[in-house]
């Protein structure tokens, strides 16, 4: 079982508290306080500690929208950079009404994962592997799989976070990749009637959604669907699989009873991502499970 936990090689990004359903955290020079709702105990550090860091502090006015109410001076965009012995990788942030910034640093356990793995088909294949990023947000685990060489496709339902993924990876010197604003069920549909095989396929389904067309997704009832889907567009003797859920009903027990299931004779792991934070609390950030391509 996996319990993974970043920073990793994170130089510029720091989660400093959490608690009382905020999160605490140092985006390159800027310190945010922004909601999480798995936050649920008290926080470590005093409240006045953290207006005294932070430099803005989103404020919701309903259950997905609210505002930013500044602290101290600070831009509405900036840029932050992840870097590791693998790979280097540039990120513009911004403060969105919808809390978010545009980064998901814990996922860069998964991008260290999905760049070994795809270095790995590589080698044993002789070809250029191609990997498959559905509800792909801002790009983190498409940038990763293409530093490794891979022939991406990124794939998400909303056009300006698909601009921003394409941002990052002019941001972080790469070309290339494939984009699509598409429902994610439709096309999966669709490439299996073509007979499209992929080598890697990465899916973070929200818990809610709506596709560029309205189609309604909620991760309950399309979960299974999609995952039989995606494993059979999977290339069975060199494919990597990695499914990452952020909903509070999700165990990863879940998702590891959908990959035994479904791939019974394969190296699957499931667990999930955190992130440490410097006052010593642990924040749960979702739910992953993963196909090796090959046995680790």
């Amino acid at each position: 079982m996996i319990k993974s936990f970043c920073p990793l090689h994170w130089r510029e990004y720091a989660l400093l508290d959490c608690g009382r359903f905020e999160k605490l955290e140092r985006f390159g020079p800027y310190v945010l306080i922004r909601p999480e709702p798995q936050a649920v105990w008290d926080k470590a550090w005093p409240e006045n500690k953290w207006e005294s860091l932070a430099h803005a502090r989103f404020v919701p006015y309903n259950s997905s929208s609210g505002n930013w109410q500044k602290m101290k001076p600070m831009p509405d965009d900036w840029t932050i950079n992840y870097q590791s012995p693998a790979m280097k990788l540039k990120f513009k942030l911004a403060l969105t009404a919808f809390k978010h910034v545009g980064l998901f640093p814990e996922q860069a356990d998964n991008w260290e994962f999905i760049f070994k793995q795809v270095k790995d088909i590589e080698e044993q294949k002789r070809e250029q592997p191609k990997v498959l990023n559905l509800f792909a947000y801002t790009g983190g685990a498409s940038l990763a799989a293409r530093a490794a060489g891979a022939d991406v496709i990124h794939l998400d339902s909303v056009r300006q976070v698909v601009s921003w993924a394409k941002g990052n990876m002019e941001l972080s010197g790469q070309r290339d990749i494939r984009w699509l604003v598409e429902d994610a069920r439709k096309f999966v549909e669709r490439e299996l009637r073509r007979g499209r095989v992929y080598q890697g396929i990465m899916a973070d389904p929200p818990a809610y959604g709506l596709g560029p067309s309205g189609e309604r997704w909620k991760l309950e009832d399309h979960f299974n669907d999609l995952v039989k889907g995606l494993v059979q567009l999977l290339d069975p003797d060199h494919g990597f699989l990695v499914l990452n859920t952020y909903s509070l009903g999700f165990s990863s027990l879940i998702v590891d009873n959908f990959l035994r299931t479904l791939l019974p004779n394969a190296s699957n792991q499931h667990g999930e991502l955190y992130l440490k934070a410097e006052s010593g609390l642990s924040l749960p950030l979702g739910v992953i499970g993963r196909k090796s391509a090959y046995t680790l």
